[in-house]
């Protein structure tokens, strides 16, 4: 199978008949094998109903419903899972993706060798509250994860290569960071490719101002599990350690000072009556906890059933 596009969605009946003809025309114009899997991440309107009437109509589409609302991460682990096409596309349900990027994105992905395609929206149709916000997380999920090429994290429109998909775990908030998912998974040839971004054309979006706040902690948990989550002590560890050096000094510090004052016959504060003390204190417990938490996560990651999974792109 040539292609499988995968489309969460979430309350969209009056786009999917129209979204799904349009994939199958521009399939049917370029000789594409391919299937569409449509995920209905909990939909309180008809969307189920018209996914059954559509599969009825078109077997090569594919109907996934989840029981309630996960989210859009959810539901595309679940695509990427069930998706047989050796180029898997995503795109949102709304009609603002335009299944005419599809050829192209696919030309891409088989013959110029990409990884990954990730379409960049370069004219939006959002308002400023949606496009401000969207800018700067981009300008720091670029900064943090050095992948300085691409203009838009998170579009829905994307191309992957099989291995990419069935390589990586999509959970929380993170189909934000699906690039940067397959950079940490050994996937480099990431590409950009600008796409048409149309207004949307039925309802309302459905992603809240929240999503920005969850965004970032989704980021920071990203950084530190790609970068740490097989060597944790390298994290933990340094900070522990310069931690508990700095409240020793001061502490050694605190006590010569006292020794000198006995000595030279000065007048004196007691090492407990000082300000000093205490933070050098906490400092020392503080050192020897995130030491301990280090250490602690290293046994647990050698222990785990995943310690030595690693991603192998070819066996001969």
């Amino acid at each position: 199978m040539d292609i499988s596009v995968v489309v969460p969605l979430y309350n969209e009946e009056e786009s999917l008949p129209e979204l799904t003809a349009w994939i199958d025309r521009v399939m049917v114009q370029h000789g594409f094998t391919y299937e569409v899997i449509l995920v209905d991440d909990g939909s309180t309107d008809r969307s189920w109903k018209t996914i059954v009437q559509l599969k009825e109509s078109n077997p090569k589409i594919t109907g996934i419903r989840f029981r309630r609302n996960y989210g859009k991460s959810a539901a595309l682990n679940v695509g990427f899972a069930a998706a047989e096409g050796e180029v898997v596309i995503t795109m949102d349900a709304d009609l603002q993706d335009s299944p005419d990027e599809i050829p192209e994105l696919y030309d891409r992905i088989t013959n110029q060798q990409a990884d990954l395609v990730s379409g960049w929206k370069q004219k939006r149709h959002d308002p400023l509250s949606k496009t401000i916000p969207t800018k700067l997380f981009n300008s720091v999920t670029r900064s943090m994860s050095g992948i300085h090429n691409l203009h838009d994290f998170n579009c829905g429109l994307k191309a992957y290569r099989k291995d990419v998909v069935k390589s990586i775990e999509v959970y929380g908030e993170m189909h934000r960071y699906i690039p940067v998912l397959a950079k940490w998974a050994g996937f480099s040839k990431i590409q950009e490719q600008v796409v048409q971004h149309y207004p949307r054309k039925y309802g309302t979006t459905k992603f809240g101002p929240g999503r920005f706040i969850k965004g970032f902690l989704d980021l920071a948990s990203i950084f530190f599990v790609g970068k740490f989550a097989k060597r944790p002590m390298h994290f933990f560890g340094p900070i522990g350690v310069l931690s508990f050096l700095i409240g020793f000094v001061i502490t050694l510090y605190l006590i010569f000072d006292k020794l000198a004052s006995i000595a030279n016959a000065t007048p004196y504060r007691n090492v407990t009556d000082q300000p000093l003390f205490y933070l050098s204190l906490v400092a020392i417990i503080l050192g020897t906890q995130l030491f301990l938490t280090g250490f602690i996560a290293e046994l647990v990651s050698r222990n785990g059933s995943d310690r030595n999974k690693y991603h192998i792109e070819q066996v001969i």
